[in-house]
């Protein structure tokens, strides 16, 4: 069974709440400045009100605060760097179907409930889709040349979509798939610009550390996006547990034993989730013929997939790996190398 994210989201807040009362929630506000990393300073402000911004002093700044970081944005400036937005000229509509809106049609509600992902390929374009929530939802993500974006800031990641046009888009996709986005009430399309940025030199700073889309955002070719971003709170989870004592060097520390486990795994996935979006929408040529071949071959139980989210060797890679055991068992060395690294910086 899969979980919808908002599920995921919804157990984590209830079981804080359950377990550790003691943790202040300050929902609607946004991350808007960080005054110092160590020791951590950063505001928070009120989204949908006039109420007065709210100064916090953690012992450390864990940031998630998506591909438009203030965090990121702040520590690169406070570092002299610079890691721009690259614009992937792609977008993607996110469609959750309820099992209620496809009960008068057989053939759509097979797909509830099949075990299986599917996946709908054509030129420039593909859909992704899959039973979540106990088989009640049926989640789709496209993605398709981003042609509504065009003379937008680099502000802007989302507008109100048209049915008319989304349909158009995929007018040439199976009749399922057209029936299935006729779906769609007219005034609920939302379509997402997706954009990734060049990596960054670090992602930590201080006592502040990004986490998910503010230092690895992933194009969703290879269904890492979020899954990533777990793999960056169980590892800090493991490696904050060991944390010696609450001294702001062995906070800086411990979260650079985060940074070298997840790093350099991140953007590795971050690479294959691009290139696997390139080769699937292919257009006319020898590349397309190729792949296309490779698939009638798949489909008669031969050859190798094509498709890298669905390749054996990818999907080892992706969850054959145990970050949480390599966080701890890897912990005392990267901790000492920390040290090292960071004594060698003062003396030289």
């Amino acid at each position: 069974m899969v979980g919808h994210r908002a599920s995921l989201a919804g157990a984590m807040y209830r079981a804080c709440q359950a377990k550790h009362p003691n943790i202040t929630f300050h929902f609607g506000h946004t991350l808007t400045a960080i005054t110092s990393f160590s020791p951590p300073t950063c505001t928070i402000t009120p989204r949908n009100d006039s109420s007065a911004p709210i100064t916090l002093t953690p012992a450390l700044i864990l940031a998630a605060d998506g591909i438009k970081s203030v965090a990121r944005t702040t520590m690169l400036a406070a570092l002299d760097h610079t890691a721009g937005i690259q614009d992937t000229r792609q977008a993607a509509y996110r469609i959750m179907l309820t099992r209620a809106q496809c009960a008068h049609d057989a053939e759509l509600l097979s797909y509830f409930d099949a075990d299986a992902v599917t996946r709908w390929i054509g030129e420039s374009r593909h859909i992704i889709a899959y039973p979540v929530s106990g088989k009640q939802i049926y989640n789709l993500s496209t993605v398709q040349p981003d042609t509504h974006f065009a003379a937008a800031t680099n502000a802007t990641y989302t507008t109100k979509g048209s049915k008319e046009t989304m349909m158009g888009v995929f007018a040439d996709f199976a009749p399922v798939v057209r029936r299935m986005l006729d779906l769609v009430p007219e005034g609920e399309v939302c379509e997402w610009k997706l954009r990734v940025h060049e990596p960054l030199p670090t992602w930590v700073h201080g006592q502040m550390a990004l986490v998910g889309d503010a230092c690895h955002p992933t194009l969703p070719h290879l269904a890492q996006g979020a899954a990533q971003a777990i793999e960056d709170g169980a590892v800090l989870g493991v490696v904050l547990s060991l944390c010696p004592d609450a001294s702001p060097e062995s906070i800086e520390k411990t979260l650079r034993v985060y940074e070298s486990v997840r790093k350099e795994r991140a953007e590795t996935l971050v690479d294959i989730a691009a290139a696997s979006g390139r080769e699937l929408h292919l257009g006319e040529g020898k590349a397309k013929k190729e792949r296309d071949e490779a698939f009638a071959r798949l489909k008669a139980g031969e050859g190798k997939v094509p498709d890298r989210w669905a390749d054996a060797d990818v999907q080892k890679k992706i969850y054959g790996f145990d970050c949480m055991k390599v966080a701890e068992e890897e912990f005392e060395r990267l901790f000492g190398e920390a040290k090292v690294a960071r004594e060698r910086m003062e003396v030289g």
